[in-house]
């Protein structure tokens, strides 16, 4: 058998770089040419911190003695009382109440160099603590704070969660498809044999009883998966209806069984799944074609979300699709982990814990998955991108749910509306600011700048003149009018409506627009950040005063949940020569006896 050793563990992992999994540590301090040593006492706590995270989310390496750029710089210099003192760290640094357990220290030469090798496994017994009380977790690249109570898990999870890390009794390496795991090995660093490749992945270890493999090697690469699991496996079924009958009215007209290990199952399941979701389509050359009813990515997606995060401990269940006529169901077995919650994966909160810790760095590795968290914020973002409706996410005692939709994201009044122009092959983003046009609708600058979420002035011009180009969006006040008209009103050019939406029929060639309703032939350096307002202050009377420099274009004043201000506000102006007059004069403006700060809102070039 070729055994990996400490040495060669350490070498891999510094030319791998850090990761969720990985860290390390400079025994120096201070910028380059000037490094000077650290304090013992100083690593003492970076030590403790970065175990501590480690042991909270899902185990790792920490290397002492390594910079971020992966240089080896070691420890060399420390004394034999300060190295003891750091290698006891995970102990003398961490509260007494939530002591590190199976925890591994080592001091390795690594070309010439002396450096500390901790390694960490996922912890279930406690919700650890630094020696301060500071409870800490692993989140991608950082160690972040977080609190005891969500760290927490009940005793149902502390099951899923160990599920993958058991050790099997009888399995042996010869019970795994080598072929597959020299895939892996050869990701991660080429010419590791796969039995390094598997102790590297924690999924194997000798003892004085021989080999020892983790249940996460067999769920990834058994030959045979039904001997180890009854349920490895993926049910596609069709239902004709939009809801799943029983007994005489059962309504399942194609069922298919997909079986394997979890590489065959992510490799295997999506050419069982497609055939499923594709319809005929009649194309423009006069023949019938098919297309897929979902983005594809936002499919692979939730499957290889259910193959990665479900309970593998409820082996009676395997992974289940139902193909409705209106929606595609992806439910997996286990319900969410008590620290994620609903309503965060649907406001695309990236959510950074996994229940099969072992399986999911397999996946990391292999580029199946991406950073932990963000596979459904992708799903998400796809359905968003394609003018579909947004996913609907089902959380039970026993099962999660991931509903992918078919149909458009809009009303049947804005689909025909939005019908009208589709020869013009319009963005998602022009077609929000065509819907706001329906009826006849003047639009402002400034409604267009609220449905988009746009925060950057070249972003809205581009986008508006673009429909300007394309005859669509016509203007029904020009700038000079509308600037007069938000004098009056002592209130921002950006609000008053200004724009229509021009009819397909009632649209002849685009003539060339003029400058002064080009939205490209605008400046952007206009922005100014204007501080030490009255938080009680008064829109109109600073407006007011900014207009004896020009005309405002754009003005807001940020306001707290009391509905109080904050003390800024950004104003844009329409000339440059305005923005610079005002800056100029900005330390003898004054509102109310405060004297007014003013600056640009954004670095200029």
């Amino acid at each position: 058998m070729d055994q990996i050793t400490l040495s060669e563990r350490a070498k891999t992992t510094i030319g791998l770089g850090e990761s969720h999994f990985r860290e390390f540590k400079s025994g120096e301090d201070g910028p380059p040419g000037y490094k000077t040593l650290r304090k013992a006492k100083a690593v003492c706590v970076d030590v403790a911190r970065t175990l501590v995270a480690f042991a909270n989310a899902d185990g790792g390496e920490l290397l002492v003695g390594v910079e971020d750029n992966c240089q080896i710089t070691g420890l060399n210099e420390f004394s034999e009382t300060e190295l003891d003192l750091i290698e006891k760290a995970p102990h003398t640094h961490v509260h007494a109440d939530t002591p590190l357990q199976n925890l591994s220290v080592a001091r390795l030469e690594l070309d010439g160099k002396l450096v500390i090798y901790f390694s960490i496994a996922k912890s279930n017994s406690y919700v650890h603590h630094t020696a301060d009380g500071r409870c800490i977790q692993r989140r991608d690249l950082e160690s972040v704070p977080i609190s005891a109570q969500q760290i927490n898990i009940e005793r149902r999870e502390v099951l899923s969660q160990e599920y993958d890390r058991e050790f099997v009794d009888g399995a042996q390496v010869s019970d795994l498809n080598l072929n597959l795991v020299k895939i892996v090995s050869d990701q991660i660093s080429s010419g590791m044999s796969a039995e390094k490749c598997l102790q590297y992945l924690n999924l194997l270890e000798y003892d004085r009883m021989g080999v020892r493999l983790r249940r996460a090697a067999l769920l990834l690469f058994a030959k045979v998966p039904e001997k180890w699991h009854p349920r490895l496996q993926l049910r596609v079924m069709k239902v004709e209806g939009v809801e799943l009958q029983s007994g005489s009215e059962y309504n399942v007209s194609a069922d298919e069984v997909v079986t394997g290990n979890i590489i065959d199952l992510l490799e295997n399941g999506w050419d069982a799944l497609r055939p499923f979701l594709v319809q005929p389509v009649f194309g423009r050359n006069a023949k019938f074609g098919q297309r897929v009813m979902y983005p594809e990515h936002a499919c692979t997606e939730a499957l290889v979300n259910a193959i990665a995060h479900r309970d593998y401990s409820q082996e009676g269940q395997g992974i289940e699709i139902y193909i409705y006529q209106d929606r595609m169901e992806v439910r997996s077995p286990g319900s969410l982990l008590s620290v994620i919650r609903v309503e965060d994966l649907i406001e695309q909160k990236g959510v950074h814990h996994s229940r099969n810790g072992l399986i999911a760095r397999v996946l990391r590795e292999l580029g199946y998955m991406r950073e932990l968290g963000e596979g459904i914020r992708r799903i998400f973002e796809l359905m968003k991108r394609n003018e579909l409706a947004a996913p609907n996410l089902t959380n039970t005692s026993s099962t999660f749910s991931v509903e992918l939709f078919h149909r458009p994201s809009y009303s049947m009044r804005e689909r025909l509306w939005l019908d009208q122009f589709s020869d013009f092959d319009l963005t998602r983003e022009e077609k929000v600011i065509v819907l706001l046009g329906q009826g006849a609708q003047l639009i402002a600058p400034q409604d267009i700048w609220d449905a988009l979420g746009i925060v950057d002035t070249e972003h809205y011009r581009q986008v508006v003149f673009s429909l300007q180009e394309k005859g669509i969006l016509d203007s029904q006040l020009n700038k000079n009018k509308a600037q007069n008209i938000a004098r009056k009103k002592r209130i921002s050019v950006r609000k008053i409506p200004r724009f229509a939406i021009r009819l397909p029929s009632s649209i002849s060639p685009v003539q060339e627009l003029s400058s002064s309703d080009s939205c490209r032939s605008e400046s952007s350096s206009r922005r100014l950040w204007v501080g030490n307002l009255p938080f009680d202050l008064d829109e109109n009377d600073l407006i007011g005063l900014l207009q004896e420099y020009g005309d405002v274009e754009y003005f807001s004043a940020p306001k707290s949940s009391g509905d109080k201000g904050k003390g800024f506000a950004f104003v844009e102006f329409g000339t440059d020569q305005a923005a610079e007059q005002l800056l100029n004069d900005s330390r003898k403006i004054s509102l109310r006896d405060r004297s007014l700060i003013v600056q640009w809102a954004t670095p200029r070039a």
